[in-house]
């Protein structure tokens, strides 16, 4: 009987040569795809020993590794669900989603005694005195293979059930519009812990039987070094606006390069005219989302054009449509909504939430805003749940208004998106004081470091006498947007 496991998909492309490498490092460490194979069916066999079997959750926070990547392979194996988590989170943060995911095991540096955890260091050096288990658990389709954890603007985080046919029709649809080839080497820097770094890029290489470098995080010195070395390179804003500022980053050094993918936040169109100009070569500019990885993407042969993220992929429909869910004529900015095998399968132990934002015909209501040209191509233009993606994280005003609101001298606040030329977008947060109040900027982060994970924290802080508001009493954000949208964009921010 044919199983939906995302592995065994995986394991039937693998190339013919098991000696060829997987992944690689400039150190010398290296996995082959039989080393992967046998180290993953290792970690099966201490998985099941600690009773882990089909449709147990897996809580996981660790730094990018090679490891790392063999463990979320073996949850696939046995048929665990893989809980990937920012490792910049809290313990706060991570208590949350623990008492929410209920895990059979969580893998890092945890202190909990309630759930059994260990090291991933501990977990790999078991794999030395452990015998493979090689057979792949049977999967249905709509089994889940992951659960990522997306937050809700009230600040309630939601988790998004992706099943085994959710991320291998994603896979292999990008595989094929991406034209993956078989002597591809991917040049990898991104995180592990979301959509971008494990799916999207592991998942093309897996269906290629590709090469990968595996960098630790984003340097942009290795990046010089490698590029020659690779063919694809796949990053967020952040990696090419940091390459055109390298003084070695020319045309000469990508002549083997044969496509650079960005997403995970908007692509500044002066970055896209000025790679072109550099490098002779567009970059390929795409949109997804947790629920259902990629949606849209440029194409590979065409044209790419400069703010938008092209059509909507081969098996996606997409539709732009008002308040009411009654479809836009072209031109027209709408709530952008989807469906598609990758649309995720709802949210965990939220049927009411999942009910609000999946339509009965099945179109999932994204919450960006958009407009298609007559092509159909898909241009971004804001986000109705306000929304910030920075450096490719996903971040949302309330927790931060909220964690900010809790501080003695603060009387309320507003947090908003403003562009920044590295990050894509940069978080700033506008705040009243309390009366008689010394608080200033310096003041703030340190107070909140224990609440909020490094990237949430505000890039720059405003006082103001009182915000902004409409005759309803609500805050403004639009006024505040459109009075600091050049905070980091002129020349001396």
């Amino acid at each position: 009987m044919q199983t939906a496991n995302l592995y065994a998909l995986f394991q039937s492309r693998f190339p013919t040569d098991l000696s060829k490498v997987f992944l690689q490092q400039e150190d010398g460490g290296n996995l082959t795809y039989g080393e992967i194979d046998q180290f993953s069916a290792k970690l099966v066999a201490i998985l099941k020993a600690r009773n882990i079997n089909k449709g147990d959750r897996i809580l996981v926070q660790v730094d990018k590794s090679m490891d790392a990547v063999c463990l979320y392979l073996a949850c696939l194996r046995v048929g665990a669900v893989y809980l990937p988590m920012n490792t910049a989170y809290t313990p706060a943060e991570i208590n949350y989603f623990t008492k929410d995911a209920r895990p059979a095991l969580m893998v890092g540096d945890f202190v909990s005694q309630e759930i059994p955890n260990l090291t991933l260091d501990a977990l790999s050096r078991e794999v030395k005195n452990s015998e493979p288990h090689y057979p792949v658990e049977q999967m249905e389709k709509d089994d889940l293979a992951a659960i990522l954890y997306t937050s809700g603007t009230t600040g309630r985080s939601k988790g998004a059930m992706l099943s085994h046919d959710n991320l291998s029709s994603n896979a292999l649809t990008l595989y094929e519009i991406w034209h993956w080839q078989q002597d591809d080497v991917l040049l990898h820097a991104l995180p592990i812990f979301h959509v971008h770094g494990l799916f999207v890029a592991l998942h093309c290489a897996l269906l290629g039987g590709s090469t990968v470098w595996f960098l630790p995080r984003l340097d942009v010195d290795a990046l010089i070094r490698l590029i020659p070395k690779s063919t694809v390179l796949m990053g967020v804003p952040t990696f090419y606006t940091r390459l055109l500022a390298h003084e070695k980053f020319d045309k000469a050094l990508c002549r083997n390069m044969r496509l650079f993918i960005s997403g995970s936040a908007p692509l500044l169109e002066e970055t896209f005219h000025q790679f072109e100009t550099l490098t002779d070569q567009r970059i390929l500019e795409r949109y997804g989302m947790t629920e259902a990885g990629m949606i849209t993407s440029n194409p590979y042969d065409g044209e790419r054009i400069a703010g938008t993220v092209g059509p909507a992929l081969p098996d996606v429909t997409v539709r732009i449509c008002d308040s009411q869910g009654n479809e836009l004529p072209h031109g027209e900015i709408g709530s952008l909504e989807y469906k598609g095998p990758n649309l995720f399968q709802g949210y965990w132990e939220m049927p009411e939430k999942t009910a609000e934002e999946i339509r009965p015909d099945g179109f999932f209501i994204s919450g960006d805003m958009a407009i298609s040209d007559e092509q159909g191509r898909i241009s971004i233009v804001g986000r109705s749940k306000d929304l910030i993606i920075s450096g490719g994280f996903n971040i949302y005003p309330k927790e931060i208004e909220s964690a900010i609101d809790l501080l003695p001298e603060v009387l309320e606040s507003a947090v908003i998106a403003c562009p920044h030329p590295d990050l894509g977008e940069a978080v700033v947060a506008v705040i009243v004081r309390q009366d008689n109040s010394a608080l200033t900027e310096p003041d703030i982060p340190g107070q909140l470091t224990d609440q909020l994970a490094r990237f949430k924290l505000p890039r720059k802080i405003i006082f103001m006498e009182a915000l902004p508001r409409n005759t309803m009493g609500k805050v403004q954000k639009n006024i505040l947007r459109q009075s600091y949208s050049d905070l980091f964009t002129c020349k001396s921010g």
